[in-house]
């Protein structure tokens, strides 16, 4: 009976293979000790009967305990079960990188996903959460930037959420809309929970957990990092917009189109965040004004400038920005690419929405990304 309280205990707390291994072998220990049967024939029916019992209550437990861990947006990002109550060993490293699809639900709402896990590789990694642009899907963004061919080769994990048609008609993320904007409210908390279930099940170092964005998604990202600034470390923004500038769809279509006009035109963070932005100057779709706002939030007043100029490999020319603190380490980064339209820079033709030309955004916002650790 002790032995099934405590199977029932670790069966709850989502330890299936626990639970069965307890009450198979406080089976077998059972049946070694002699029960005084007429004969062994007897003794060898009874025990494959209660074995098969044991069998059907272990897989009963399985299935009314898979519904709750569904509800909660925890099916496939559960954690390894363990065999003992000891410390848990490091999971096994996986042989080689996967690219898989998923789907998550939270307090919030429900969102697609594609996950990108890097090969083998020891300890834990960093995670990089992208958010696609208007009429573009998960596996599309990740072809188009070729950010998993740069976790790959530096060993981080990479998760695209996705944007659906239900909750927009050209499933671009409704970064102006307040109830997707604050804490713990509508998109900003789909992703903020989706990115700590992902932290949860996986070996990711919670002092290095970014987010980017293009377009729509850049917005967003803005919005997720400042609403999160305790769970990611820094944003990049591609294209977008600062956080909160609009509130409506009118405001909307004006900041897009104009650019924010006053400081008042946005909400400023309560707490600036490390931040690198990507602006192309032939931008017709999102002002690049926009991106010096971004840049604004960061908390760029006071921070020393150097400015670069150079021209990337495909022949675009651009000036890169550095905001330095007093002690010299870069705490925002500001890329406007002369040439470049409403593209990611550097991307492939893999993908949708992207200028070969450019100079490597994916890598320019990675960099950036590791020389910033969440703080504290």
């Amino acid at each position: 009976m002790a032995d099934m309280m405590e199977a029932t205990r670790l069966t709850a707390s989502g330890r299936l293979t626990d639970a069965s291994a307890l009450m198979q072998r406080s089976l077998n220990e059972s049946l070694s000790e002699p029960h005084g049967f007429a004969s062994h024939s007897v003794e060898a029916g009874l025990t494959d009967r209660l074995r098969d019992a044991m069998k059907s209550v272990t897989q009963g437990l399985e299935r009314s305990v898979a519904p709750v861990l569904e509800g909660l947006g925890l099916q496939g990002l559960a954690p390894q079960a363990r065999a003992t109550d000891a410390p848990p060993a490091e999971p096994p490293v996986a042989d080689g990188p996967s690219f898989t699809d998923g789907s998550f639900t939270g307090l919030h709402g429900t969102r697609e996903y594609k996950l990108f896990v890097p090969g083998a590789h020891p300890g834990t990694r960093p995670l990089v959460v992208m958010l696609h642009g208007c009429s573009q899907s998960p596996g599309d963004f990740a072809a188009g930037t070729g950010m998993n061919t740069l976790a790959e080769t530096h060993g981080f994990y990479v998760l695209y959420p996705g944007q659906t048609s239900r909750a927009n008609g050209q499933r671009c993320w409704n970064w102006f809309q307040p109830g997707d904007q604050d804490r713990e409210s509508g998109e900003t908390g789909i992703i903020a929970d989706m990115t700590r279930a992902v932290i949860a099940a996986h070996r990711i170092n919670p002092r290095h957990v970014f987010i980017a964005g293009l377009s729509a998604g850049g917005a967003a990202a803005a919005n997720v990092a400042h609403a999160y600034p305790d769970l990611f470390a820094a944003v990049g923004i591609h294209s977008g917009l600062a956080a909160g500038c609009a509130r409506d769809v009118s405001a909307a279509l004006t900041v897009m189109r104009l650019g924010p006009v006053a400081e008042a035109d946005c909400v400023a963070p309560v707490t600036p965040l490390p931040t690198i932005v990507v602006h192309g100057e032939s931008d017709g779709t999102v002002n690049p004004l926009n991106g010096e706002q971004a840049l604004a939030q960061a908390g760029i007043a006071g921070l020393t400038p150097e400015i670069i100029e150079d021209v990337s490999q495909g022949g675009l020319p651009y000036i890169r920005t550095r905001y330095a603190d007093a002690a010299g380490h870069v705490r925002a980064e500001g890329w406007m690419v002369r040439g470049l339209g409403h593209a990611w820079s550097g991307g492939t033709l893999a993908g949708s929405y992207t200028d070969p030309r450019g100079p490597d955004a994916s890598r320019a916002m990675l960099n950036f990304f590791l020389a910033n650790p969440l703080k504290g």
